[in-house]
C-alpha cells in the first residue's frame, strides 16, 4: 500500500489517561513515551482488524489506468479529491468530472479512473470514528491493552507476536479479511 497519511488523528488526553490509569502512573514523567505506545497500538490495531481506527486524512498514489480501483484504506469516510502526478511529479488536479466514485458499506471505497499515462493521488478521509470516546469499547480497551503490555515489556529481551492473545480476543470481532 502506498499510503501517506497527511493529518493523523490527535489522541485526547482521556486516552493518556485511561493508560495511565491502567498502569497505575501518577506522574507526568512518561507521557510522551506512553502516547507513543498508543500511537503503535493504533498501528498495531489496523494491521490486526484491517480498519483504521481512529479518522484521519490520508493519501493514495494509484496507477492512472481506466476503471475502477480500490483503496487500501478501510473505512474510507469520504474522497476528497484526485490528482494526476506527471513523472516530473508535478500534481494536477483531477476535474470532478473527469472521475467517479464509489464508497461501499463496508466502507471500501473505490475510484474510477479515465486513464493516462501518469500516476494519480487520491486524498480521502479514513476510519471508524473521529474521536477516542466514540470508537467501540473493546477496540479502545485492545489499545489500552496493547499500550501497557509494551510498557510493561519494554526492557524484556525477547519480541513477542503482537497483538497478545488477550488483546487480540478483544479486537478479533472487528478483523476484516480480504481475499486478494
Amino acid at each position: 500500500m502506498n499510503r501517506v497519511i497527511l493529518t493523523p488523528p490527535e489522541l485526547p488526553s482521556a486516552a493518556l489517561a485511561e493508560l495511565k490509569q491502567w498502569l497505575g502512573v501518577t506522574t507526568t514523567a512518561d507521557d510522551a513515551p506512553l502516547l507513543s505506545l498508543l500511537t503503535a497500538a493504533l498501528d498495531v490495531c489496523e494491521g490486526f482488524t484491517g480498519q483504521m481506527p481512529l479518522e484521519a486524512e490520508c493519501e493514495e498514489v494509484l496507477p492512472a489506468t481506466a476503471g475502477w480501483h480500490r483503496l487500501a484504506t478501510r473505512p474510507v469516510q469520504a474522497i476528497t479529491s484526485a490528482e494526476l502526478i506527471a513523472t516530473d511529479g508535478t500534481r494536477t488536479a483531477l476535474d470532478a468530472v473527469t472521475y467517479a466514485i464509489d464508497l461501499q458499506a463496508g466502507g471500501t471505497g473505490r475510484i474510477r479512473l479515465p486513464g493516462g499515462e501518469t500516476r494519480v493521488a487520491v486524498r480521502f478521509t479514513a476510519g471508524l470514528t473521529a474521536d477516542w470516546d466514540a470508537l467501540p469499547k473493546a477496540l479502545r480497551h485492545g489499545l489500552i491493552r496493547l499500550a501497557a503490555h509494551q510498557h510493561r515489556e519494554r526492557e524484556s529481551a525477547g519480541a513477542a507476536p503482537l497483538p497478545p492473545a488477550s488483546v487480540a480476543a478483544l479486537w478479533r470481532p472487528w478483523r476484516r479479511v480480504r481475499l486478494t
